[in-house]
Formats: C-alpha cells, structure tokens, sequence
C-alpha cells in the first residue's frame, strides 16, 4: 500500500490512527471527515488531521445528501431497532463510507481505513459499505491490529505523541454527533445501573427544568416526506435543525438502553434524536391516518426487518433496496399535517388531518349513523368465530 484514505472524525481512535498507520506501514495517510451535521466538531479538524500526520484533510458537506437519501427513506419505513433505537450512528454509516469511497478514487488510493474498534458494529457498517462500492480497495482497522488494547491505551499513546484528543481518562466515554442524534456509550456508561450525569446532555434540557408551558409544534409532509414546520417550507437540513432546537428546550428525544450489538454482546448506548423523535413520531400519526390496515400491520413486520439492515451495515443490499421499494409505495397518500404537544420531556398527539384520510366520523360515531348496519356484524361475528365454534364443539363432544 503506498497511500490509504482514512475517515477520520477528530475522535480518539481517528486521531490516533493517523500516526499509527504512517509508523506501520509506511503510506501517505490522507483524512476524510463527512459532515453530517457535527457542527462546531469540524472546526478544529484540519490543523489536529496535518498535525497528526495526514497529508491532507478533505471536509466534505453530504448534510442534504444524508437527509434525503437516507434518513427520509428510514422515516418513511418507521423502522426502529429494538423498539427504541432511531438508528442515529447506524444510518450515517453508508453515507460516509460512500463518501470514503468516492474520496479514495479520486486520489488513487489502494486502501481505506476507519477507527471503528473490533467490538463494535460500525467496523461492520463500514466494510460492508467498501466491499457493495469498492471491492478493489482494501480495508485497513487498526484497532484489529495494533498493541493498543483499550481507550486508556489509546490515551496515552496519542499523550506520547503528542497528538491532541477530546477525550481523558476521567471521561472516557465516546460520543458520536449527527443531524439526527447524538449518542453516548463507554467509559462511565458501561454499567447499565448507572444513571448518566444530566451535564452530558448536549443537544436536551433536563426534563424537569424544561419550560412549565407546553409547546405546540405542527409537521407537515408530502407523501412521507417531512416538508414543513408550523406552516413554514423548509429545506431538509433547515428542517431537522429547527426541530432539535424545538424538542431539545423541552427535554423530548432520550432513549437509554441496552441493546444486542451485531457482534453478539450486548452493549448500553445512550442517545439523544430531539427532531427526530418529532418526526417519526408524527410520521406514525399520520399514517394511522391514511394507512389501511393490511398494508399498516403488513409494514411494521418489515419496518423489523429494515431496522435490523440498517443496523447492520447492509444498506447496500438488493433486500433494503426491494423493502425501500415498497415503503415508498405505501407513502403515496401519506400526505397532511400532525400536530404535537411537548412538555417536560413528554410527546403527545395534539391533531392531526389528512386530504387522504381513512377516517370517517360517521362510521366511528357512537351516536346515530345511516352507513353503517350494526346488524351485519352478527353475520360476521359467526362466520369470523367459526373455527372457535367448531373446536369448542369438538372439546364439548370428547368430554362426553
């Protein structure tokens, strides 16, 4: 190898990285940072990238690119994983690896590399991506192959080398930032008994001091597709930033749990999705709205299967490609507005309305209707409960 693309994020393990594959191989490293929206993150990157060895630093905007290629298409599925992820790091991993892809062409690179730790799922995400888009390079994960055995290591290692980091050994613990959320595992974190220090939170208020009046947020969306806040169009990044800043004064969007990592253990990962706790909540409403209910049990069984791709790495599958098909299709009159209730970390539906609503009032009514016959459900009762019937009939006969 003579020169390897590393993503690089300005973490630990990537800072560290740098120097490491330079000693070891003796390549040119060259850095890549997606920006998904990690903010005041990226600021700093491209002096600690040269001053950790790299021979240059590529920042590259994929913000829109993520928010409509791929966290659109995971609103519309209203996929979760274990009922209570929102798949935050999980559905950033195709879009930068796409991106360290396109970025080791450009240069000629015989090889990519990342920082994910041979415990983790995103070592899976990555290379997985790398093998779909790029099967000639090669793929290069230190934390597979070097000495350094824990985030302590890694700590002194880049101590002896002088090499900055945003981490210590008092607060070890690693974050990971996007648009979509923010999450919190390690360190500190690793005892599931642990209640997390309420200063971690960067992007939620503490609950309970969150504004006594609740707040009243409206979402409009098109087919699916989020378009509008409070009767505001707004752009796809303008959108979600507007909504975390919403949600997050009002302590909405925390989720602590421990969930089955891909590699077979379990692990405690803390996140926070302010907007996007809004939108699928939303989403979900509004589908109620104008789903049928075949096709709406039929999309929660597949809304498993595609939380559990995303999660692991396979978004670059011809199975997510087919399931993505088919959520669209069910997004055709997924259209209206939903409107929210936040207080004190709390969600709830205030109203919501649709062009292509299944409800009908006077069909729910329990007051007096003319459409619907009460006593065409005696018919259907009978010939719904007919197998019930037949078996009680038989458990009746054999105790005779």
């Amino acid at each position: 190898m003579k020169k390897i693309v590393l993503a690089y994020s300005g973490g630990l393990d990537t800072s560290v990285a740098i120097t490491w594959l330079k000693e070891k191989y003796n390549v040119e490293v060259i850095a890549m940072a997606a920006d998904v929206g990690q903010g005041e993150e990226l600021e700093p990157l491209q002096e600690k990238a040269i001053n950790s060895g790299a021979s240059k630093l590529y920042i590259e905007d994929v913000r829109d690119e993520f928010m409509r290629d791929f966290v659109f298409p995971l609103i519309k599925s209203g996929a979760m994983y274990e009922q209570k992820y929102l798949l935050g790091t999980a559905i950033a991993r195709p879009v930068i690896a796409k991106r360290l892809v396109e970025i080791a062409e450009k240069e000629g690179a015989d090889a990519v590399a990342h920082g994910a730790t041979g415990k983790g799922n995103d070592q899976v995400r990555f290379e997985l991506t790398v093998k779909a888009l790029a099967p000639h390079l090669k793929i290069v994960a230190p934390w597979r192959e070097w000495e350094i055995k824990s985030r302590e290591d890694a700590i002194d290692y880049a101590a002896k080398h002088g090499i900055p980091i945003p981490v210590t050994k008092a607060k070890p613990y690693s974050m990971d930032r996007n648009l979509w959320h923010l999450s919190y595992e390690g360190g500190i974190l690793e005892d599931p008994d642990r209640e997390p220090d309420e200063e971690m939170f960067l992007l939620t208020s503490d609950p309970g001091k969150a504004p006594d009046t609740p707040e009243y947020v409206e979402i409009g969306f098109a087919q699916g597709i989020p378009i509008s806040v409070n009767g505001q169009k707004l752009e796809p990044v303008e959108l979600l930033t507007k909504l975390n800043t919403i949600a997050g004064r009002h302590g909405v969007g925390r989720v602590d749990m421990v969930e089955n990592r891909l590699v077979g253990m379990k692990s405690r990962g803390i996140y926070e999705t302010p907007g996007g706790t809004l939108l699928c909540f939303a989403h979900r409403e509004l589908e109620a709205l104008t789903l049928d209910r075949e096709t709406a049990h039929f999309k929660e069984l597949a809304a498993i299967k595609y939380g559990e791709l995303i999660y692991y790495g396979l978004w670059y599958t011809p199975l997510r490609e087919a399931l993505a098909a088919f959520f669209d299709s069910t997004q055709r009159n997924v259209t209206g507005t939903v409107r929210l209730k936040l207080y004190k970390g709390n969600l709830t539906v205030a109203g919501r309305t649709s062009p292509y609503s299944l409800y009908r009032e006077d069909l729910a009514t329990f007051g007096e209707d003319e459409v619907y016959n009460q006593k065409d459900a005696e018919g259907f009762i009978n010939l719904f409960g007919l197998p019930l019937k037949v078996q009680g009939m038989l458990a009746q006969s054999q105790k005779k």
